[in-house]
């Protein structure tokens, strides 16, 4: 996989963290499949990147979009060597003031989306025997987070489910491996804290809970991204990586 012919299939790419992961895998000569609910959004992401990329409205949860989006981006790219899983929704609610509907909400995106873009783009790597795989979770589903019981049941889920795939498809060069975040500076968390009515008390606790005393931003988190879809991450798979500033150390 060379980095200035291989093309990246980046879910949730036009938001705060999938932007960045876009601008950077962009920097590195690969053509970018910027994947967003949000076909606006995308479209944005995708000048800003220059020509050679390509944005697409997606809704991850539904397996036979996803399949056909795949199919256009391998007609109008090329094969995709990188599949990036960044898309993601939460909310803060106590578990038992959950509902069925809030589940499978939380779960169709978090972890249905990601096996729909697995089973969709793994056997064209098998075939070709290379790529790279890499789904971002969070430290709620290490550690467990308080109101975020669905979310961090989700995002566990996509932890051993990526182990179980890089054991199954190491022996064909390819590696998939997961990036947990801490607590990022992102619209979503900002909103999910003014929804609880504590707003920048919220992100002020949370500030001061890390040892590196701030929030990442989402330029923290995709370096860590582009290193696993990175040649010099050929030999390591099934792995977990927490980009959190300290707060979590286990």
């Amino acid at each position: 996989m060379t980095a200035n012919t291989s093309v990246a299939f980046v879910t949730g790419g036009a938001g705060a963290i999938g932007a960045a992961v876009c601008r950077a895998l962009a920097d590195t000569g690969a053509q970018i499949a910027v994947v967003d609910l949000d076909q606006q959004a995308a479209d944005t992401v995708t000048a800003e990147l220059g020509s050679g990329h390509l944005g697409i409205a997606l809704d991850v949860a539904d397996t036979d979009a996803v399949r056909a989006a795949v199919e256009r981006v391998e007609a109008e790219l090329g094969p995709i060597d990188t599949l990036i899983n960044v898309a993601g929704w939460d909310r803060f609610v106590p578990f038992v003031d959950t509902t069925p509907d809030f589940w499978d909400r939380v779960i169709d995106v978090n972890y249905r989306g990601t096996l729909n873009t697995v089973h969709a783009i793994l056997p064209g790597m098998i075939e070709r025997e290379r790529g790279r795989i890499v789904s971002v979770a969070s430290d709620a589903a290490r550690v467990g987070s308080s109101l975020e019981s669905i979310y961090a049941g989700a995002k566990g889920a996509v932890i051993s489910f990526s182990k179980s795939v890089a054991r199954e498809v190491a022996k064909h060069g390819i590696s998939v491996n997961v990036v947990c975040p801490g607590p990022t500076d992102t619209p979503l968390i900002r909103g999910m804290a003014d929804e609880l009515g504590s707003g920048d008390r919220f992100v002020d606790a949370l500030t001061r809970a890390i040892p590196m005393r701030r929030l990442a931003e989402p330029e923290d988190i995709a370096p860590a991204i582009v290193f696993f879809a990175s040649d010099g991450a050929a030999f390591i798979t099934g792995q977990t990586l927490s980009v959190s500033g300290g707060l979590t150390m286990t």
